[in-house]
């Protein structure tokens, strides 16, 4: 079992156990107000940019953050 799932497992054991109304609400508020997860429609092009980022991974097209860094600083100078 993983940290997230103890933590998980602890909190559910303790919100049975609880006989307190007052906290049961304020969690409960908690958890909808951390739920308006907004969906995002994107574009064909959003879309797009994504398959060829996907493409590039594949197919080992990558840059690490250091050799960015480098291209970066070579280009601004």
């Amino acid at each position: 079992m993983n940290a997230l799932e103890n933590i998980k497992n602890s909190l559910i054991d303790r919100i049975l156990a609880t006989r307190n109304e007052q906290l049961l609400e304020a969690i409960k508020s908690i958890f909808d107000s951390t739920q308006s997860e907004e969906i995002i429609s994107l574009s064909t092009e959003q879309i797009e940019m994504l398959s060829m980022s996907e493409k590039d991974i594949e197919e080992g097209k990558l840059v690490s953050e250091s050799e960015l860094s480098k291209r970066d600083s070579k280009w601004l100078s």
